[in-house]
């Protein structure tokens, strides 16, 4: 089993940043895939971006782009995403997955355990 834990989400205003944060505990962590999910009132789950094991391999959505960078630090079972110039379409419960594979897949069936999600509202 794998716990993992968000945090770092809020309120913040168009334009600002945030970064989230995502722990796990469990299992090891060093050997599979990380990646973060977003969740809209109304709206399936969405992938935003996405890790391989060793941190070499990333993938983001589109909508993301040149805006989040998803980053981890295995020695302290933490994966990170960094969110730049948020948007208010950027508001959402924001969930961290883990899968066992290595390789950084947008696909969320793909991911074997989830985390509770934290809020991110940003107000334009």
């Amino acid at each position: 089993q794998v716990q993992l834990v968000e945090s770092g989400g809020g309120l913040v205003q168009a334009g600002g940043d945030l970064r989230l944060s995502c722990a796990a505990s469990g299992r090891t962590f060093s050997n599979g895939a990380m990646g973060w999910f977003r969740q809209a009132p109304g709206k399936e789950r969405e992938f935003v971006a996405a890790i391989s094991w060793s941190g070499g391999l990333t993938s983001y959505a589109d909508s993301v782009k040149d805006r989040f960078t998803i980053s981890r630090d295995n020695a302290k079972n933490t994966v990170y995403l960094q969110m730049n110039r948020l948007k208010p379409e950027d508001t959402a419960v924001y969930y961290c997955g883990a899968r066992m594979g290595w390789r950084a897949r947008p696909d969320r069936k793909e991911y074997d355990y989830w985390g509770q999600g934290t809020q991110v509202t940003v107000s334009a």
